[in-house]
């Protein structure tokens, strides 16, 4: 005869442990069958194994279970659950021993795989050699490096090296493109995301799932516009300075990729990288088609990618060529996607080395040339008898007047 035990799982019994506030709750429910769950009022919703709804709260309930590794990927499993399955060998399925504790209904602290002691030591460390059956994992202890970074918490080197030999055992390949992109959609959204792609890196696995950004470190810029040299370096220095400056999701993915084109200069030209800016055009689209990202992401890379040196020139560019570039960029139409692009360009330009509180008057003066530009029209009596190509011409030499006249307004700060 088996007792039913309810108990919290996962995340939420780690983030109480640090301190940290807890978003949603996991609960494991051991001793029982889904036959007796449903009778109880719990609402069945799980397909691949037993979860449940809570009669009350409707907080997801999943049964104790075990999984075997059957087959490659992390699709490759079956899972067993049944009422003598115990907690114990549920946790034991877990990634890290920080994510394989529970908390029983007097609040009490299970912890049989060491949990409180590598959340006291700031280590993410595996719980089993089952680690090595699932190669999602790979991504997840990444993202929960990004995560926990500032914490100070590492990857234990024996974890690292598991990950390492996922990796050269080929199960990094058989990770499915929506998979890769929800992870790092997260680990992007994180307070440290550069560390998710460095951990990726030291394990191998970036060079598997993101080949065109392992490209970039070890390509060598100009010192005299990065003394960080490297452009693997930089782009994760720029990463940073996005996150720590509280940049979206899309604009975090555009400072990822906006010098992918530098991979693909040729070894004589460098440091110098001419023509980066279109080369990183097709790697970005083809990235973006092999993981399935979401369009916004792909067009605000592509725009920054392409226009993002024209952007550090702006106080040296002809009214003429600013209108170009709003032109170009849609800016007039889709004013919020300009600013985001003006925000990468920024992190680009700050992430650097020595270079991170220099100021950027680029941002703010193509700000005052967009809404000039905006701010220009014709009334009804001005449009009256004209085809639509001529109120179009119309319009573009009143903007380029407009800019003209904030270029003149600008020039004396330039010259301070």
């Amino acid at each position: 005869m088996h007792t039913m035990r309810v108990y919290l799982v996962g995340g939420a019994v780690r983030d109480r442990l640090l301190g940290l506030p807890v978003h949603e709750r996991d609960w494991v429910i051991v001793g029982a069958t889904p036959e007796e769950l449903v009778r109880l009022g719990y609402e069945p919703v799980g397909r691949e194994f037993p979860v449940f709804l809570h009669p009350v709260t409707h907080e997801e309930h999943a049964l104790a279970r075990l999984e075997r590794k059957v087959g490659p990927g992390y699709r490759g499993f079956t899972t067993q659950f049944a009422p003598s399955v115990t907690l114990e060998e549920d946790l034991r399925r877990r990634d890290l021993t920080i994510n394989a504790m529970a908390q029983d209904e007097n609040e009490a602290i299970i912890d049989p795989y060491g949990g409180q002691r590598d959340l006291q030591a700031r280590v993410l460390r595996h719980v089993s050699e089952a680690f090595v059956e699932d190669p999602v994992r790979i991504l997840r202890v990444a993202r929960f490096a990004a995560r926990y970074a500032n914490l100070g918490f590492q990857v234990a080197p024996e974890t690292l090296a598991l990950m390492r030999r996922m990796t050269q055992d080929g199960e990094a390949r058989t990770l499915v493109p929506e998979r890769v992109w929800a992870e790092t959609e997260r680990a992007l959204a994180e307070s440290r995301p550069e560390v998710y792609f460095e951990t990726l890196r030291a394990c191998g696995a970036l060079a598997v799932i993101f080949p065109e950004l392992d490209a970039l470190f070890g390509v060598p810029q100009p010192p005299r516009w990065h003394p960080e040299i490297d452009t693997g370096v930089h782009v994760m220095l720029a990463l940073r300075y996005a996150a720590d400056h509280a940049a979206p999701g899309t604009v975090r993915f555009a400072v990822l990729t906006h010098d992918l084109g530098k991979a693909a200069t040729p070894k004589a030209s460098w440091p110098s990288h001419p023509g980066h800016e279109e080369f990183g055009v097709p790697l970005i689209e083809d990235m973006c088609e092999r993981l399935r990202i979401p369009n916004a992401h792909r067009e605000l890379a592509v725009l920054s990618a392409r226009y993002h040196t024209l952007v550090h020139r702006a106080l040296e560019l002809k009214p003429a060529t600013v209108l170009k570039l709003l032109e170009n960029c849609d800016a007039l139409r889709r004013p919020e996607r300009f600013g985001e692009l003006l925000f990468a360009c920024e992190a680009d330009a700050r992430g650097r080395t020595g270079r991170e509180q220099e100021p950027y008057p680029q941002a703010p003066y193509l700000r005052a040339a967009l809404a000039a530009a905006a701010a220009v029209s014709l009334n009804a009596e001005e449009r009256r008898g004209l085809p639509g190509p001529a109120i179009g011409e119309q319009l573009r030499r009143r903007r380029l007047a407009a800019l003209t006249s904030l270029k003149a307004a600008a020039a004396p700060q330039e010259k301070e």
